[in-house]
């Protein structure tokens, strides 16, 4: 795992335009993984940085590697149970093993309702005591909380073996500020 090009802003007393509703992102990294083994190995980089009511939303295509990202935070958070995708069940919970954060691990592809949708999930109610990941989740999460971390997945595609992946890491809200995503 490489450090591509990293940037790191809104670092205390950086001023915030208030120009939007959204919250403006606190950090941002970006990382190039070389193979699955690196993609898992940046999950159990990344668990370290992650507490108690985290949201993580994953972005990628089909197959960029976004189940075995969050099989690398599980491993990384210390959960129990093999971390797999959850598509048909759209969400599992992954006790601690260790005294940390449960992981809720949700696949939002099949849902298409937004919010309401994820409301019926009980995201909200997990939140604070567990790290929720959401595979698929930009447009459907972003109101359960201001402070997020968000993971885009970018692989090669087409007729290719390449298995290398570029991942920006991104931290939205006050949680991230001054949280060093570069991992390296």
């Amino acid at each position: 795992m490489e450090a591509a090009h990293t940037d790191t802003t809104g670092a205390a007393g950086t001023p915030t335009p208030a120009t939007s509703q959204a919250p403006a992102p606190a950090a941002t990294a970006r990382l190039t993984v070389h193979s699955p083994q690196e993609m898992q190995e940046l999950g159990r980089a990344l668990a370290r940085l992650l507490r108690p009511g985290d949201l993580v939303m994953l972005t990628g295509e089909l197959g960029a590697g976004k189940t075995t990202l969050t099989r690398g935070l599980g491993e990384g958070l210390g959960v129990r149970g093999a971390v797999t995708s959850p598509t048909f069940v759209i969400a599992r919970v992954h006790p601690s093993l260790t005294g940390g954060p449960a992981l809720v691990h949700v696949d939002a592809y099949r849902l298409g309702g937004g919010l309401d949708e994820m409301e019926d999930l009980d995201l909200d109610v997990s939140l604070p005591e567990s790290v929720v990941v959401v595979e698929w989740g930009d447009g459907k999460v972003e109101d359960l909380t201001d402070d997020r971390l968000h993971v885009v997945i970018d692989r090669v595609v087409g007729a290719t073996d390449d298995d290398r992946r570029e991942v920006t890491l991104t931290g939205v809200g006050a949680r991230w500020e001054g949280v060093d995503l570069k991992l390296g």
